[in-house]
């Protein structure tokens, strides 16, 4: 596999989650052309087995390679948890970023010593997440409080990011993290940024702190692509820089409607299917 410079960055999620850390890296590097994945068809990863996940990250990874991307950023908590080991094994030349719930910048922040961390049951019962949970609290001894919030990625690809329902079922979250004194909530899905003012009214605090690594991920890219020599050249006149082509294995109109609704982007989407083979 030869990458250049001018090679895209794919990134993917198991939806329009992603679409949180697109933005961010839209917005650094705007040159780039970029290969947005939703896996929208096999969503949400979060309730599924482990080995499931890992086949499907692999069979998606290897989609993006057929289009010689020169990056990969994993723009999904659930997927890097319990994949990305498997993706840089297997590509070990690739650069791979990964996103995971921002628990050493929220220690930082709060202020009572309880963090909130909202994520799926696949995050939280990770080896990978509770590894790093119990490093930071042993250095920190700060006291997470760790909230699965079940189904609530389905609303967010529903796109009820509105609705009585979702509103509701944040609320049955978020409160009674509040009771415990938290002033800081970690979003350790990617999904979750696109509610965030559900979460800070259902919080109903002032100061409350809310902790998305997006941006954190975008310039985490950025390094890696300076270091290796593979940021966008500057425009010239035969090429044209900044890209966006999207993929999805459900709903091409979804995914389209999501793209000019949350970030005012129309990409060319391409509904396309994936066979998974063993991981």
């Amino acid at each position: 596999m030869t990458v250049v410079a001018s090679s895209p960055i794919g990134i993917f999620d198991s939806g329009i989650g992603g679409l949180s850390v697109l933005r961010h890296v839209h917005a650094l590097l705007p040159d780039e052309s970029l290969l947005y994945f939703a896996d929208s068809g096999f969503a949400p990863y979060g309730e599924k087995p482990e080995s499931v996940i890992v086949a499907r990250v692999l069979a998606i990874a290897e989609f993006l390679l057929q289009s010689n991307v020169k990056a990969l950023v994993v723009a999904c908590n659930t997927a890097t948890a319990a994949a990305i080991a498997a993706v840089r094994t297997r590509y070990p030349q690739l650069q791979v970023v990964g996103v995971e719930p921002g628990l050493k910048p929220a220690a930082a922040l709060t202020q009572t010593g309880v963090v909130a961390v909202l994520a799926t049951e696949g995050t939280l019962t990770s080896e990978k997440f509770q590894k790093l949970q119990q490093q930071i609290t042993q250095s920190t001894g700060v006291n997470f409080l760790l909230q699965a919030c079940n189904g609530l990625a389905d609303q967010i690809e529903k796109a009820e990011l509105n609705s009585r329902e979702t509103a509701a079922m944040v609320q049955r979250y978020v409160a009674p993290l509040m009771a415990k004194n938290a002033d800081t909530i970690v979003l350790g899905c990617t999904h979750y940024p696109f509610v965030e003012h559900l979460i800070l009214e259902a919080a109903a605090k002032p100061g409350i702190c809310l902790v998305d690594t997006g941006e954190a991920v975008a310039r985490q890219l950025e390094r890696l692509l300076n270091q290796h020599g593979l940021l966008h050249p500057e425009r010239i006149e035969d090429h044209e820089p900044g890209a966006l082509l999207a993929y999805t294995t459900g709903s091409g109109k979804a995914l389209a409607t999501a793209f000019r609704t949350l970030l005012k982007l129309q990409p060319a989407v391409t509904e396309v299917a994936i066979e998974v083979g063993k991981a």
